[in-house]
């Protein structure tokens, strides 16, 4: 666990709102960045270049939780674990990268709190390498959760 964060005794909320608005700000054609808590499935921040009604928020974020912990995730988890042997409980998958017409959608689990993932939303015309380059540097740089 990394101890030297930047971040040391602030909560966990303004630690989230820092990290969102340092990915919104740092990773390359960002148009939004969130965090979705996936013990409960709701957003936890969120910074966005356009105003958003607040049930496509919503909806993204629940999309967010079946994206990582959807029953048929969950078993496919269960399973490629099995398979390779791996008898720990964290979660197989960590990232996952989705395009849209328009836009690229980065999904990461964090590292310090796997019941945390945040999500960078980006033109399409984003460098994918450096957007998750980007995204892991801010991960890194703002440190434990």
């Amino acid at each position: 666990m990394n101890t030297s964060s930047p971040m040391g005794s602030a909560s966990l909320t303004d630690r989230i709102a820092v990290l969102v608005k340092a990915l919104r700000a740092d990773v390359p054609e960002c148009l939004a960045a969130g965090a979705i808590d996936m013990s409960t499935g709701m957003l936890l921040a969120v910074e966005t270049v356009d105003n958003h009604p607040q049930e496509v928020l919503d909806l993204l974020a629940a999309a967010t939780l079946d994206l990582f912990q959807g029953r048929n995730v969950v078993m496919i988890e269960d399973i490629w674990k099995e398979r390779r042997g791996v008898q720990q409980e964290s979660h197989y998958f960590q990232e996952i990268l989705v395009n849209s017409d328009n836009l690229t959608h980065l999904f990461v689990r964090t590292e310090s709190r796997d019941d945390v993932v945040i999500v960078v939303v980006c033109r399409k015309a984003v460098n994918v390498g450096m957007l998750f380059a980007q995204t892991r540097r801010v991960l890194k740089d703002i440190g434990t959760l």
